[in-house]
C-alpha cells in the first residue's frame, strides 16, 4: 500500500520516537524506501536546533523574567497605596466623628 507523503510526515514524529504502532512503522519504513523527501525529513529530526533559536529563546525568558519583576513590584506598591488610603480614610471618618459629633472613642 502507498501512503502519500503527507500521511507518512505525520507519521514521522512518533516513528522517529519509536513510539508507533507496529503497522505504522512497518508503512513508513516502506515509503522511506523511495521517497527521498520523507527520508530527508526524518534525518533533519535528528539534527540539534540552531543555537540562533535556542539564544533567541532565553533573551524571551529574559524579557518575561523582567516583565514579572516589574509587574510584581507595580503590585506591592498598589497594595501598599491601598493599605495607606484605607487607614487615612478611617483616619478622617473617625476624627470627623470625634470633631463634629463629638463621640468619644476609648481604646
Amino acid at each position: 500500500m502507498k501512503a502519500p507523503c503527507e500521511v507518512i510526515k505525520d507519521l514521522l514524529p512518533l516513528y522517529h520516537d519509536g513510539v508507533c504502532s507496529d503497522e505504522s512503522k512497518s508503512l513508513v519504513d516502506e515509503h522511506l524506501k523511495i521517497c527521498d523527501s520523507c527520508k530527508a525529513e526524518l534525518e533533519a529530526m535528528d539534527n540539534v536546533l540552531p543555537f540562533e533559536a535556542a539564544e533567541q529563546n532565553l533573551k524571551e525568558a529574559e524579557t518575561v523574567q523582567k516583565l514579572a519583576k516589574r509587574w510584581k513590584k507595580a503590585m506591592w506598591k498598589s497594595v501598599l497605596k491601598g493599605a495607606l488610603f484605607t487607614i487615612a480614610a478611617i483616619s478622617a471618618i473617625l476624627l470627623f466623628l470625634y470633631i463634629i459629633i463629638d463621640i468619644k472613642i476609648v481604646f
